[in-house]
């Protein structure tokens, strides 16, 4: 079954405006469903990021957020929302906003299982798989064609 994308809106601001909603979804995803140590999940880099989070009416149902260094982290959707087209509908917001902000790429750490998902969206693996909190994860980048 899959939910029509115009039923979700995403909002992007700093963390101050965007912790509590972003905070919720990464509790359930990171740390109850995978386990992450919580000192692990939160970091100095939220307060300096550009968060994403998607809204079904008012409820936070997904999020991700853009670091200085162009890397997209802390990509997470509820279960309950899965393969319906949100991670997606996320991802392609955020690359939007690269693009109106004229980066040269994105990066990110994929969890592994997650490849196909991020090569679809333009993504291209670099280098070796490694482990980051237990769950092997791979290097991803992005070019993003500069507009002329």
């Amino acid at each position: 079954m899959s939910a029509a994308t115009e039923m979700f809106s995403i909002k992007n601001a700093s963390w101050d405006q965007l912790q509590q909603d972003a905070k919720l979804i990464r509790e359930l995803v990171f740390i109850a469903e995978q386990n992450i140590p919580e000192q692990d999940e939160w970091d100095d880099q939220d307060a300096i990021s550009q968060h994403f989070v998607v809204y079904d009416q008012d409820q936070p149902i997904a999020t991700a957020r853009l670091l200085q260094n162009h890397s997209v982290g802390r990509v997470a959707v509820l279960n309950a929302y899965r393969g319906q087209g949100i991670g997606r509908l996320i991802m392609l917001e955020i690359i939007a906003y690269a693009k109106k902000q004229a980066y040269p790429f994105l990066q990110l750490s994929s969890q592994v299982h997650a490849i196909s998902f991020y090569e679809k969206l333009g993504f291209i693996v670099r280098g070796d798989e490694y482990d980051e909190c237990g769950i092997p994860h791979i290097e991803m980048i992005m070019p993003i064609l500069r507009q002329i």
